[in-house]
């Protein structure tokens, strides 16, 4: 007499019981993941961003080892692929910290002081920043090196550009210096960014105005710093600055 095919039966049953549960919590991993994602890409898309400063152009105000939350909401952050911005909390003002990106290299992302808005006339005269013709106060501004003279290339790129946004004197004889140059006018649609540390900034003394447009964000606050310059060991856990943490750059 043959085996009765029905005995085999409980065991494809339970063979496939066994594997539905499987599958299920595969498919409910795969589900968190894929939400995880999603929230964080809308989150850097729309509203924060990791940020890392790397070098010193805004001592004291950021220093080199400082991670950062750029707010990308607070100027109305940009939908990808359409060059379309979400309504901006406020715009950006003179005196604010900008996370914006570069004019002269794609994918670069850099910060620097807002200094100057459309119609203002900005110019340095002894180190000393002049807008509409009254010296500002900045008691943000570090001067490491203020003697410091630029060589000849770099005073050449200066003038090369701001030698058209003249406000009076000879554009013929304007040989402008790192500390001394000016009066320019920034034009409409535009911002003039300047690093913190004066003599050590690599900005738009040099490579001009930005369009705002290139504007990203603003520091929301430090969340890990550490001295890359330490004598210690393991420096990203040992030389870890405590003080900064937290703190809200302005």
């Amino acid at each position: 007499m043959s085996a009765s095919p029905v005995a085999a039966a409980p065991a494809r049953s339970g063979a496939a019981s066994e594997s539905a549960p499987a599958s299920h919590a595969l498919w409910e991993w795969t589900k968190s993941i894929v939400i995880a994602v999603v929230v964080w890409l809308f989150l850097r898309t729309f509203l924060i961003e990791a940020f890392r400063i790397p070098s010193g152009s805004m001592e004291r105000t950021l220093l080199i080892g400082d991670f950062l939350f750029v707010n990308k909401a607070v100027y109305g952050a940009e939908i990808p692929f359409t060059g379309i911005r979400l309504p901006a909390a406020r715009s950006p003002a003179r005196g604010d910290v900008v996370v914006f990106d570069s004019v002269e290299e794609e994918g670069l992302k850099v910060v620097k002081r807002l200094i100057g808005m459309p119609g203002d006339t900005l110019a340095m005269h002894g180190g000393i920043l002049y807008r509409d013709g009254k010296p500002i106060d900045e008691p943000y501004v570090q001067h490491e090196n203020p003697g410091k003279s630029e060589s000849p290339e770099y005073r050449f790129k200066m003038r090369s550009w701001q030698v058209s946004h003249l406000a009076g004197g000879d554009p013929d004889s304007y040989n402008p210096d790192l500390q001394d140059w000016g009066p320019i006018v920034v034009p409409p649609d535009s911002f003039f960014m300047m690093g913190d540390n004066r003599d050590l900034s690599y900005d738009g003394r040099y490579w001009g105005f930005l369009p705002q447009d290139n504007v990203r964000g603003t520091p929301l606050i430090v969340y890990y710093s550490y001295d890359p310059g330490s004598w210690k060991v393991l420096r990203p856990i040992t030389a870890i600055r405590w003080s900064r943490l937290f703190a809200r750059p302005h």
